[in-house]
């Protein structure tokens, strides 16, 4: 049964009333990213552009002794050479990574030690390949085990996740339980790949002696970027406008500057009055603009003779760089998942000689979940029980880390509505007996989650009356291609109470007002908020028929629920798999996704985005996997030929709905996050699926044929 909780409004401002929100409306930028007239960062119409073309470093760990530039610096159409020997000078060392070729140390394999800077990209790529770099190279540390004698815990793990927490004795509750589980589970290094590569265009223009730099670019938040580039050129922030209309994907690595930005910004400065425009290879995406940390994982469930846990255990080992810290927060979803007195989560570095990892779509709870809901079905088997009726005897009431009340927690009813509508009710649960031909088939189930996050700072919105009776709504917001364009016009026609086509937006630029970024599942609910916000201040100053040049600003107000209720999304992955018989092959016949997102403002946009989370989960099931050579420190497997994504031919039949529901404690919309819960649970599902199908446990991502053959005999 759907249980919705609908609390007051939150603070600032009433419920919007639903009009424009909930309809289906067609993207508004559609025609003009079908037609190619959408300038995304490398199409932006700019005057006589120059090309850059990276020099990367071809060892791990080490020092540059020489670099000889004569050759490039002699091919025809190049414009300059950059090293560190004549890069200008970057004012902040803060955030290593961004500190780029101002010194002769290399800190990874694939690091930027040079740049080419020529009239066209195929003569700044020749030139780059001439450019010789000889090194003292140093023995790297590559190898992530969880049998390190160096792991240490982060002080800060992304999202402002704790650490470690923990509550009773998991070791003597586990000596007691009467069934219990303890496994190991790992998932790959993986990388995003977006459709549209990192892109930055850079002009840097001096006037009375004063520079003033602009970033056609393609990111996940102008607002990060500009402010991030002024510390480290040590300029007023005011000075760098950052454009990015339109965004070709980013799965989150887009999320903060990287290198190429400064080194963009930096080869603008020596050309000055042209623009540089530097696009990554598909290539150079598996070098230094960020990937999901690989995961080793050990999961403790105990439970008592009726199925219910009386521990819970998440311990996680995983990777960062020696340059930059980031601690993803793996064992965050276990937090809040199901009831037990007993629990501990933890998380542990290993600080190798690597590239900085970063933010993958719904880093922390896609691997953290796929090791918990994978332990869950084994301990459902364990305790003879259905996968669905063990989740729901071990239902929390309240958050069981914090003990607060949730917002609105729909994970039975997804679960309960998700079973109906795959034809879960009357499975047998033995393995390996159901055939088709010469396949096994198998079902599996996962639950999905995903945190409402505190904002840090808020967002602000502008909107002006103009062209007698239209509204043009201004605000930072990005377009990574959620549909961000149209959502937000749907909530600023409601929140004006004016049709669609009443309202200009404009978004994707740093001269806009300040705003959070794509990101956490977070943009919608807090852009929203802002233009909601005002909205309000425009009618209380003008009333309801303001005349043109009436203008009003806006922010998301106070979080008035923070620390009184828990939020989160939750959802339901159900997966039907068959497995070749004789081969071990694995095909995904059937994937259901049920959510509880809060009220869906575009159900076009978001059945989109769920069932893009999906296919992302399955193509982390199955394909995704960067191997990374111990002995040189690359990504071997750097190119779509080799690393392998999910196609056309690996989704089937897929789809994604969600249960009505309404969550005002957080947004006038009622709204939640959607960009990421689609990817949560469902590679689990999928591997408790080939688990029914086989037999075979696999704890260890990708699910590849010979994980699943069983022994001869």
């Amino acid at each position: 049964m759907t249980t919705t909780r609908r609390a007051g409004p939150p603070a600032g401002g009433a419920v919007l009333e639903a009009r424009a929100i909930g309809q289906p409306l067609p993207r508004l930028e559609g025609t003009a990213k079908v037609t190619g007239t959408a300038p995304y960062a490398f199409e932006q119409p700019v005057a006589a552009p120059l090309y850059l073309y990276p020099v990367l470093s071809s060892v791990a760990l080490g020092r540059i002794t020489a670099i000889d530039t004569t050759t490039a610096a002699a091919t025809p159409g190049v414009v300059a050479v950059l090293t560190h020997d004549n890069a200008p000078r970057l004012a902040s060392d803060e955030d290593r990574e961004l500190w780029v070729l101002q010194s002769d140390a290399v800190h990874f394999r694939g690091q930027i030690v040079g740049a080419v800077v020529a009239e066209t990209s195929e003569i700044a790529r020749e030139a780059a390949h001439a450019v010789a770099v000889a090194y003292d190279v140093q023995p790297a540390d590559l190898l992530l085990s969880a049998d390190r004698t160096d792991l240490y815990a982060p002080q800060i793990v992304n999202g402002g996740v704790e650490t470690d927490t923990h509550a009773g004795d998991v070791a003597a509750a586990m000596a007691t339980a009467a069934v219990t589980v303890d496994q190991t589970y790992s998932t790959p290094m993986e990388h995003n790949n977006p459709m549209e590569t990192h892109t930055t265009v850079a002009l840097w223009q001096t006037t009375d002696g004063t520079g003033q730099l602009t970033l056609y670019d393609a990111n996940q938040g102008t607002a990060a970027i500009q402010d991030e580039l002024a510390s480290v050129f040590g300029i007023d922030p005011n000075r760098i406008r950052v454009i990015s209309p339109h965004v070709g994907g980013g799965f989150g690595a887009k999320y903060r500057p990287r290198a190429h930005q400064v080194v963009a910004a930096l080869a603008a400065q020596v050309v000055a009055g042209r623009p540089v425009k530097f696009a990554l290879t598909r290539q150079q995406m598996f070098y230094y603009v960020g990937y999901r940390t690989p995961t080793i994982q050990r999961i403790q469930l105990g439970a008592d003779a009726g199925g219910r846990l009386t521990a819970i255990a998440h311990d996680v080992v995983e990777q960062t760089s020696k340059i930059k810290e980031f601690a993803e927060q793996t064992a965050y979803g276990t937090h809040t998942m199901y009831a037990a007195p007993n629990r501990r989560t933890s998380h542990r570095l290993a600080a190798l000689d690597v590239p900085v990892p970063g933010i993958m779509r719904a880093p922390g709870e896609t691997p953290g979940m796929f090791a918990l809901e994978s332990a869950m079905d084994e301990m459902a088997v364990a305790c003879g029980l259905d996968p669905i009726e063990f989740r729901r005897r071990n239902e929390p009431d309240r958050d069981p880390t914090s003990g607060l009340p949730y917002s609105t927690r729909n994970l039975l009813a997804c679960l309960d509505q998700g079973a109906g509508e795959f034809g879960w009710i009357g499975r047998d649960p033995t393995p390996g007996v159901r055939r088709a031909g010469g396949w096994l088939v198998g079902t599996g189930v996962a639950s999905s989650t995903y945190p409402i996050y505190p904002r840090a700072d808020p967002s602000h919105a502008r909107i002006r009356v103009f062209d007698g009776g239209r509204y043009r709504v201004e605000i930072q917001a990005s377009d990574i291609g959620t549909g961000t364009w149209t959502s937000l016009t749907q909530i600023a026609a409601d929140a004006l109470g004016v049709p669609v086509d009443a309202v200009s937006l404009q978004i994707g630029d740093s001269s806009l007002p300040a705003a959070t970024g794509a990101g956490g599942s977070m943009g919608i609910i807090e852009w929203g908020s802002a233009i909601a916000d005002a909205a309000r201040v425009l009618r209380d100053r003008f009333g309801p028929d303001p005349d043109d040049g009436a203008e009003a600003e806006g922010a998301t107000p106070p979080d008035a629920s923070l620390g009184k209720v828990s939020r989160h999304v939750f959802g339901a992955q159900f997966a039907e798999v068959r497995v070749d018989a004789d081969t071990g092959e694995l095909r995904v016949d059937r994937l259901r996704g049920i959510f509880a997102v809060g009220r869906v403002i575009n159900p076009r946009t978001a059945r989109s985005q769920l069932i893009g989370g999906m296919v992302m989960g399955l193509s982390m099931a199955l394909h995704e996997y960067s191997v990374l050579d111990p002995r040189f420190g690359h990504v071997v497997n750097h190119d779509f030929a080799e690393y392998h994504i999910a196609t056309n031919a690996d989704v089937k039949d897929i789809d994604a709905t969600w249960i009505d529901e309404i969550d005002l404690n957080y947004n006038p919309m009622g709204a939640k996050g959607i960009g990421e819960a689609g990817i949560v649970g469902t590679a689990a599902a999928i591997a408790n699926a080939a688990y029914h199908a086989t037999g075979v446990r696999v704890r260890d991502l990708p699910i590849t044929p010979d994980k699943l053959l069983l022994p001869a005999g």
